[in-house]
């Protein structure tokens, strides 16, 4: 009967016997190939013991030498990434990025006729009217539609120069899920005014797709692109800051 190592089986008085097994040294295992060896014995139960004692010794030796397996990478956001002071400054290449993106929609609007009513982001749109727990649900709100504009827009012409743009603000919105994973469970917010602001801006993005035109919406999302990340994302990573 053939196996890996080598065990000699010597029967005692009433035991199985003894076996014994000639192992490598750690560098000699790495390096060499194992040694065919013979399982001598004087009948099926002391090979049935023998073979059991070499089973128990490979699990030891497994156990002590296991090679670390890598945890798998999670499909949700994690409270510990939350790292929002990340983005206090963005690096001046991924701001020259949405700059580009600006300016090449900029001028695909020069072909269009464009007609549009009020702004969607309109001038007293200042996340520090907002209390510090009400900012990044209104960021998170207005990331998201900006994600979905552009994420419609890339499979246009603009597609190219709007790659860095999108994985930028992927990014930040990662990041902004796990942070509110982090934030501890709400007590009774306060309600007055800062509320109803808060509300009232939710709904207003929230409309925005059915009462703005396609390319009206594209280019309210398009020229807050550098506000978003210059001023609301700034205030968020500011906390309280921010005033």
């Amino acid at each position: 009967m053939e196996l890996q190592g080598q065990s000699t089986l010597h029967h005692g008085d009433r035991s199985w016997g003894h076996c014994s097994t000639q192992t490598q040294g750690p560098r000699e295992r790495a390096w060499t190939q194992p040694q065919p060896l013979t399982l001598s014995s004087r009948g099926p139960g002391a090979a049935a013991g023998c073979w059991l004692l070499l089973t128990l010794t490979s699990a030891v030796l497994t156990r002590t030498r296991a090679v670390p397996v890598p945890s798998p990478l999670s499909a949700h956001p994690d409270a510990r990434d939350c790292d929002m002071a990340q983005f206090k400054t963005l690096a001046p290449r991924e701001l020259q990025a949405f700059r580009k993106a600006r300016d090449a929609f900029e001028e695909s609007l020069l072909l269009k006729d464009l007609e549009c009513r009020s702004p969607l982001f309109p001038r007293p749109w200042d996340l520090r009217q907002l209390q510090v727990w009400e900012r990044p649900v209104a960021l998170q709100a207005e990331l998201a539609l900006t994600l979905r504009v552009l994420g419609t827009m890339a499979n246009s012409t603009l597609g190219d120069v709007l790659d860095q743009p999108l994985h930028t603000l992927g990014h930040i919105q990662s990041q902004l899920q796990a942070c509110a994973l982090a934030q501890p469970t709400a007590g009774p917010r306060p309600q007055g005014r800062h509320r109803h602001r808060l509300s009232h801006w939710l709904q207003r993005l929230q409309q925005a797709p059915e009462k703005e035109s396609p390319v009206c919406l594209e280019a309210s999302v398009t020229f807050n692109l550098l506000r978003l990340l210059v001023r609301d994302l700034k205030c968020v990573a500011s906390g309280h800051l921010c005033v």
